[in-house]
């Protein structure tokens, strides 16, 4: 995992405040937190954000589970705690997971870009 630096830091913790505005039961992107974010080419940052953020616990917690790469495919699983973590807490929020790959993921797409609007 890439170390993050100060500029890092920051970016993580706004994306850290974006995927904890993701709804249980929801599902949103790399590519998409980051292009909210204003950083179009982020989506690999933001994947780094969510792999930092597995050890935060209390308030700090993040639900890293929601966000799946655009395809709405599980490719973060193998930073969970074991290799079906991931899948598990997806579908205790009532989201189907078939072969690594959520079900309906049209319908249950979380866009802060849409969904944060003022």
């Amino acid at each position: 995992m890439k170390q993050p630096n100060e500029q890092n830091r920051n970016f993580f913790h706004d994306v850290y405040e974006v995927v904890r505005l993701i709804p249980p039961g929801r599902v949103s992107t790399y590519g998409a937190i980051a292009g909210y974010l204003g950083s179009r080419q982020g989506a690999r940052t933001v994947g780094w954000a969510m792999q930092a953020a597995h050890a935060l616990r209390g308030p700090e917690y993040v639900p890293c589970h929601r966000v799946i790469n655009r395809l709405g495919l599980l490719t973060g699983k193998q930073f969970f705690g074991s290799p079906t973590a991931m899948q598990d807490a997806l579908e205790a929020e009532g989201v189907r997971v078939v072969d690594d790959q959520v079900q309906d993921f049209p319908r249950l797409f979380w866009d802060p870009s849409v969904e944060l609007q003022p």
